[in-house]
């Protein structure tokens, strides 16, 4: 009993909102979480249901699932295999490019798999692991605030991050349920989150950067964030396009 009332005391606390923390959209992130994912993979759904939780209990973490392609021509038994209509080979690439620049924590090409700020690793369906690494990042260096403009959104930024940066625009649909009906996954129906459909270079930080403009959101997608990234993978800094 006791071993019970402490995962569930230490899960309210990984998901509670800190005192002083802002849910505002548009204002900049504490830290970023990345979840590579898959609807062809039968561990996933846990892992996207722990990204959903971030997502509505930690609102000043940028939360973002990107679908990966390999699993969309493997096939499972009699099931025959499912194509994930989320699915693009570049957040393929993405979660290539984490593991080839050396990712810390969990390393490899694998779903479900969590990112942190950029450089930590870990099976994402892990709780206590996630709890960890969102305890131990340091706190993004740069600051970014993102409103509303008559064209789009205006990025402006802040603090005392001096080094060299890519700036992105990364577009996402808020929530989707889909009906499987092939794969691993067969007849179930899978929800996700945060789900990105795809990414814009805006600019890059020199340690002085003007003001960049967002285009609203392309495509079927509802929402936007920004994430400064360094060359290594590294993000120091990120933000919700407010609604």
């Amino acid at each position: 009993m006791r071993t019970t009332t402490l995962a569930v005391l230490a899960a309210a606390f990984l998901f509670s909102t800190p005192p002083g923390a802002s849910a505002e959209a548009g204002r900049s992130a504490d830290a970023v979480v990345e979840l590579f994912t898959s609807q062809g993979c039968y561990s996933c759904p846990p892992a996207d249901a722990l990204l959903r939780e971030v997502i509505d209990r930690r609102p000043q973490v940028v939360a973002l699932e990107y679908h990966v392609d390999y699993w969309d021509d493997l096939v499972y038994g009699s099931a025959g295999s499912w194509r994930d209509p989320f699915s693009d080979p570049a957040f393929t690439a993405r979660q290539r490019d984490y593991h080839g620049n050396g990712v810390g924590g969990r390393r490899g090409v694998y779903t479900p798999q969590m990112i942190v700020n950029g450089s930590r690793a870990l099976v994402g369906s892990h709780r206590g692991t996630l709890q960890r690494e969102l305890a131990d990042a340091p706190r993004l260096p740069l600051d970014v605030l993102v409103e509303k403009s008559p064209s789009g959104y205006t990025v402006r930024f802040a603090g005392r991050y001096e080094g060299s940066a890519q700036i992105w625009q990364v577009d996402y649909i808020d929530s989707a349920r889909t009906p499987v009906a092939g794969g691993e996954n067969n007849g179930k129906f899978l929800s996700n989150h945060n789900i990105v459909t795809g990414m814009r270079h805006i600019g890059r930080w020199w340690g002085k950067s003007p003001e960049f403009t967002l285009r609203p959101p392309s495509g079927a997608a509802t929402g936007c964030a920004v994430l400064v990234q360094e060359d290594s993978g590294r993000i120091v800094g990120a933000a919700y396009c407010p609604t």
